[in-house]
């Protein structure tokens, strides 16, 4: 079992930077693939970004490339979303979840999710 816990959301100007992370529980998490989606409210969950157990390979959705990045310090078992350039677009819930063996985009392959941190971004 595997507990996961985000942080850092809050409200945001358009244009503005905001840091979300992700705290992990266990000893073995830099064997797991990490994610980050978002959901805003009255539409599906959606992939924004993921990253590989030794972090080095990341991979994101167009939406958000070259404005958000994803990072990981596998000593302090906390996964990173740094996102720059805001959108209001940007407003949803930001989850984190884990996975094992492989990466993915699709939010069925992962098992392990946070409860969500809020992220707003206003005009």
């Amino acid at each position: 079992q595997v507990q996961l816990v985000e942080s850092g959301g809050g409200l945001v100007q358009a244009g503005g930077s905001l840091r979300l992370s992700c705290a992990a529980s266990g000893r073995t998490f830099s064997s797991y693939f990490m994610g980050w989606f978002r959901q805003a409210p009255g539409k599906e969950r959606e992939f924004v970004a993921r990253i590989s157990g030794s972090g080095g390979f990341t991979y994101y959705a167009d939406s958000v490339k070259g404005r958000f990045t994803i990072s990981r310090d596998n000593a302090k078992n906390t996964v990173y979303l740094q996102m720059n350039m805001l959108k209001p677009d940007d407003t949803a819930v930001y989850y984190c979840a884990g996975k094992t063996i492989g990466g993915s985009s699709y939010a069925d392959d992962y098992g392990y999710w946070g409860q969500g941190t809020q992220v707003t971004v206003s005009s």
